[in-house]
């Protein structure tokens, strides 16, 4: 099928240093459609030999991406920093998270892939199998570089497929260098990167066997629509509207703690950020204070330092888009408990914005329906828990909800109730404890299959069921 027309990409990209946009990160044209034809064309090649070269083959070489990539740590915790604006730790930290994600899948390669079972009647045995759909197109988000990429990749070249890797032009330089560690260990044509634009990924989707995404709400559908037209298996994992639910019987502080880190962490530019606090009854004024205090304690700041939590956001749009969604709920009669002034204590001018809190938004207002990913949330009451999961539930993006509560009943009505695919418990909605188990969001949060953990190994393949009869029967 040939792409539909899009708006033209620009001829040449360029991935600025959000700490210091002076600092051009890299600049590059875009692949044209017919360079996505030919890397599909040489990772068909590469396929075939992949699948052919075997179990253990498979995962001798992705033990060795793994070595390759924690070799380079260092190297690329910097390369984290400077393109994507990412905290010294939280940079280190997916690191760590990149290399076990290519060790898990270098393990899981030998456990059963399929079941035994008797035929019917008379001698024989019936039998299920994986078998690889081909070749893998991922599109990825600037937001997680490097463990976004390989939770894609590592799973489907596990199972047996090429991948096509479409990055983020704001992060294209982090999956340039993640494909030149791996060039050493991996086929040639194996593991392609195609940089590039909107256009770049349409031609994927049209030319893939198979389609993940993860990104924003309005691309990851119309990533749906497209791979569904083309009868291509696709799973996307998209924005979350995240609330943190707080009931008086919490540890406070400690609540306060989670969720201020889960606002401002990273300048809120996770998909599994709190956008919405909701404090229950007597909750609410400790909380409120607390909160206040701690976001106050994390101003934007250099993200090369290691006391740094929350840095720069990606782009000038991003920080227009954090600072006009403030100010338009302030006209709107919301007050500002923390934050709400641009600036940072970093040495250099850069897309810097203070995490900030505010309460009583109006009911409607943008802050409340859409994902602004920037460090900003909402501070609600709630008269119990019911309202508070009612609120919760209000969303169209249901990701991840934290319940903070000493409360068994609590606990387990909470988790019963809400929506959202992930419920943490005196836990922050940020983190990546959830590997190796599956994750996805629900609503306008995620489509098809969850990622991650085994789920994976049953998403980039299909099911071959075959019936073994003796000769004559």
């Amino acid at each position: 099928m040939t792409p539909q027309a899009t708006p033209a990409d620009p001829a040449v990209f360029t991935s600025r240093n959000p700490a210091d946009p002076s600092d051009i990160v890299i600049e590059f044209p875009g692949c044209g459609e017919e360079a996505v034809i030919q890397a599909a064309q040489r990772a068909r090649q590469a396929q075939a030999e992949w699948l052919g070269a075997g179990v253990a083959a498979r995962s001798e070489a992705l033990c060795k991406a793994a070595d390759a990539i924690e070799r380079a740590a260092d190297e690329m915790t910097g390369l984290v920093i400077r393109e994507v604006g990412k905290p010294l730790a939280e940079a280190r930290a997916e690191l760590a998270h990149t290399v076990s994600i290519w060790r898990y899948y270098s393990r899981v390669l030998y456990e059963p892939s399929g079941a035994l079972h008797e035929p019917s009647a008379g001698p024989g045995m019936l039998l299920t199998r994986r078998r690889p759909l081909g070749t893998a197109g991922l599109i990825t988000p600037w937001n997680f570089p490097l463990a976004i990429p390989s939770s894609k990749a590592a799973p489907a070249l596990a199972a047996g497929n090429a991948v096509i890797l479409k990055p983020a032009p704001e992060a294209t330089a982090c999956a340039l260098h993640l494909a030149e560690a791996l060039r050493d260990v991996l086929p040639d044509g194996l593991l392609q990167v195609v940089p590039g634009g909107p256009r770049v990924g349409e031609a994927l989707v049209h030319l893939a066997d198979v389609v993940s995404f993860t990104g924003s709400t309005a691309v990851g559908k119309a990533v749906v629509r497209t791979a569904t037209a083309c009868d291509t298996p696709v799973q996307a994992e998209m924005g979350g509207q995240n609330a943190a639910i707080v009931l008086p019987d919490a540890d406070i502080p400690q609540a306060a703690a989670h969720i201020a880190a889960a606002i401002a962490g990273y300048a809120g530019q996770k998909y599994t950020a709190t956008s919405q606090v909701i404090a229950v009854g007597s909750a609410r004024e400790p909380l409120r204070d607390a909160l206040a205090e701690r976001l106050g304690a994390m101003p934007a700041a250099d993200p090369g330092s290691a006391s740094t939590i929350c840095g720069p956001v990606i782009s000038l749009a991003a920080r227009h888009r954090v600072a006009e969604m403030r100010m338009s709920a302030l006209a709107a009669g919301a007050c500002l408990l923390a934050g709400g002034a641009d600036g940072h204590t970093a040495p250099r001018s850069g897309w810097y914005v203070n995490p900030t809190l505010l309460e009583a938004v109006p009911d409607g207002h943008e802050l409340l329906e859409d994902v602004v990913f920037g460090p900003i949330a909402v501070l609600q009451e709630a008269n119990g828990l019911d309202q508070a999961v009612h609120l919760a539930n209000a969303g169209r993006q249901g990701l991840v909800t934290s319940l903070h509560t000493t409360d068994l009943e609590s606990a387990l009505y909470g988790s019963d109730h809400l929506e959202t695919s992930m419920v943490g418990v005196n836990a922050p909605t940020t983190g990546v404890d959830y590997f190796p188990l599956s994750l996805g969001g629900t609503e306008g949060s995620g489509h098809g299959p969850h990622e991650e953990g085994r789920a994976d190994l049953d998403f980039y393949t299909s099911r071959q069921t075959i019936s073994l009869l003796p000769g004559g029967s």
